[in-house]
């Protein structure tokens, strides 16, 4: 953004010192500015100068300082502080960058982009209904901001409200044609809504326009895949080069039963990468367990005997939070989304540790703790779960899965996750005692087979219990012939600022 400079008293010294910045002069701008301050400390177009190369040369810490050095001199411009906000959101620094956008808009209320950036804050921060807010407010401002209809979007996805997000998607579009990644988040909330032929659709949109966009090839790889198009899904993988892309390769030839070309690209990617995928350890691990080899992939080897079940006091039966979550579930307005391994169930849409009630805010910090207790559990074990188990965790997804009688969910694995897990809200009462269990083990989703000597194991949590598991183990639910629901809340928490694109296929 264009900034206009007060007088100085050395004009032509100060207009070399703008111009050396304007032509991208950035390390010698910096470098002659603060000789001049050292002259003129309280000059302030010098600081603003400054804030300015600094801030271009990403040295943001050193930037952060230079711009409130210059907001004490000139408090009340909203430039600096909107200025300031970008590099405090640079530094993950999100407090301080919603208290700049929040002094930027108080001293100019009409500055839509600083709405818009703070919906942004808003939304990484969890707090969805002022994120749309702070969209609606900046759309109010300037209605043809297409930004501003994609970033509302974003955030009603978030919430689950995918018809109203699929509106402003395409309302960005009408007023930028051109806009392949509001293309392809519009493809994504189609696959959301079960409309695969038009989620489809929006991705070719996104390709026709950019051949390599990452995201759309693969949203494009992930389609064909699910489809059992394995090998037509394995270019639109590697041009995306994004996430997992080399796991998704190697789901791909092991799904085609190109057992050679698998094992010669998963012990290429074993000596270049950390083990800390979940995926590739699940892969790795059938691979070993069909083929009778030793696993050379250290996630978890052994993750049957890493799993957790104990039960959470908080959750007991007719407890106030139980009671309040039951009542949000029933209650409150939240969307579906279509799941296919899901029978005679639905399963939430968004993610419901990022809505406003206070229910689910609560049980997040509950699991939050049993994910501390977890790691202590498991404090002596040799394996990378455990030896670098990261220190901070979020939810990358959290959902409610609701079941009636018949109910069951085929095995598959959660392959962004670093732990998964699930609390138990509502059990059907069955005589059979694996009726409604949550079972988990090495094989499923169709895996090819040498043999079915695949170890397996069972908990029938009670109501109130949680279980949590590596997220490279398959699980699913046995289904039961009970008359009463089974209702829980599932999650994934994953290391932060790990890749967040991939999903699964819950």
């Amino acid at each position: 953004m264009a900034k206009s400079f007060s007088s100085s008293p050395q004009p032509s010294v100060i207009q070399q010192l703008i111009q050396l910045l304007n032509q991208g002069h950035l390390a010698m701008a910096e470098q002659k500015a603060v000789a001049l301050i050292a002259q003129h400390p309280r000059e302030f177009i010098l600081h603003h100068v400054l804030s300015l190369a600094l801030d271009q040369q990403q040295k943001y810490a050193e930037a952060a300082t230079s711009y409130q050095t210059a907001i004490q001199l000139q408090p009340n411009m909203p430039d600096l502080h909107f200025n300031l906000a970008i590099v405090h959101t640079q530094l993950n620094q999100l407090q301080e960058a919603e208290h700049a956008y929040r002094k930027a808009i108080q001293l100019q209320p009409g500055f839509f982009e600083a709405h818009g950036n703070l919906g942004t804050i808003l939304q990484r921060q969890g707090n969805l209904d002022g994120a749309i807010q702070c969209y609606q407010t900046g759309l109010r401002i300037n209605p043809q901001d297409a930004r501003g209809h994609f970033n509302l979007g974003t955030v009603l996805r978030d919430k689950g409200l995918l018809h109203e997000a699929v509106k402003h998607y395409q309302q960005a579009i009408q007023l930028f044609p051109n806009y392949t990644d509001a293309y392809n988040n519009l493809g994504e909330t189609y696959r959301d809504l079960g409309n695969m032929s038009e989620a489809i659709q929006q991705y070719q949109r996104a390709l026709s326009l950019n051949a390599q966009h990452a995201s759309a090839n693969y949203n494009m790889a992930e389609f064909l895949y699910l489809a059992k198009r394995f090998t037509e899904a394995i270019p639109y993988f590697e041009q995306s080069q994004l996430d997992d892309w080399q796991e998704r390769i190697l789901y791909c030839l092991y799904k085609a039963e190109q057992f050679d070309a698998f094992k010669q690209k998963r012990d290429a990617l074993i000596q270049q990468a950390p083990h800390t995928s979940p995926f590739l350890a699940t892969l790795s691990t059938h691979y070993s367990i069909n083929f009778n080899e030793a696993d050379p992939y250290n996630f978890c080897k052994d993750g049957l005997q890493h799993v957790y079940h104990r039960a959470i006091p908080a959750l007991a039966p007719n407890s106030a939070l139980l009671n309040a979550l039951l009542h949000d579930i029933h209650h409150a307005d939240i969307a579906e989304r279509k799941q296919a391994r899901l029978t005679n169930g639905k399963q939430s849409a968004g993610n419901l540790f990022k809505r406003p009630e206070a229910s689910f805010r609560q049980l997040a910090e509950l699991i939050q703790q049993e994910f501390v207790a977890y790691r202590e559990h498991f404090a002596g074990a040799d394996c990378t779960l455990i030896t670098a188990f990261p220190q901070t965790l979020e939810f990358t997804s959290s959902w409610y899965v609701s079941m009636q009688q018949g109910g069951h969910l085929n095995a598959h694995i959660h392959e962004i996750g670093w732990i998964s897990g699930a609390v138990y809200l509502a059990m059907p009462e069955t005589e059979d005692e694996k009726e409604g269990a949550f079972e988990y083990g090495t094989h499923g989703d169709d895996y090819p087979q040498q043999h079915t000597n695949f170890p397996t194991a069972f908990i029938k949590p009670n109501v109130g219990d949680i279980v949590l598991f590596p997220s490279s183990l398959f699980h699913r639910t046995i289904p039961f012939s009970a008359q009463q629901a089974r209702i829980c809340i599932a999650f994934d928490l994953k290391p932060q600022n790990q890749f967040m694109h991939a999903r699964s296929n819950y």
